[in-house]
């Protein structure tokens, strides 16, 4: 793995161990989003080195701006059918990132979904987890109080 700082190693960490805990086994998937798409490409490679060193087998891709048909047949369908390149074991783990993952239409799909803030912008509302990355190297879990949102918000169009 990387060097992380201890504190973005243990945020790594953490959340990849709330993930297994939730979904241990299977092909599992993962969504990784944030306005910022640098910094959520950034944490989508260090969550799936953190899960490669839990002892996944960890499938990567940074998918771009997708809309659900071509996410499907492209990414999703493939991996759950064992035939996404790299992705053949029957336990493996596909984190992505990318646009619109998150929507509404395709937000079903995913086992576990992050939201990486970077500053004042508002997170998505309905995901596992949602980390501020503002500092890239000091990252943190963020808790906001989803009663306060809408049910749209972070919804890419």
């Amino acid at each position: 793995m990387a060097y992380f700082s201890e504190t973005r190693h243990d945020l790594l960490d953490g959340v990849a161990r709330e993930f297994l805990h939730l979904t241990p086994r299977g092909r599992r998937l993962v969504a990784i989003e944030g306005l910022d798409p640098v910094r959520a490409a950034r944490f989508a490679d260090d969550l799936a080195a953190a899960l490669e060193v839990q002892g996944q087998t960890v499938a990567r891709r940074s998918l771009g701006d997708v809309d659900e048909a071509t996410l499907r047949a492209e990414t999703v369908e493939p991996f759950r059918a064992g035939a996404l390149e790299g992705a053949d074991d029957p336990d493996t783990v596909l984190v992505v990132d990318g646009r619109r993952l998150l929507n509404e239409k395709v937000r079903g799909i995913w086992h576990f979904t992050v939201w990486v803030l970077a500053g004042e912008e508002l997170p998505h509302a309905g995901v596992n987890v949602i980390v501020d990355a503002t500092l890239e190297s000091t990252p943190r879990r963020f808790f906001y109080d989803y009663c306060a949102l809408p049910p749209s918000v972070g919804e890419l169009r």
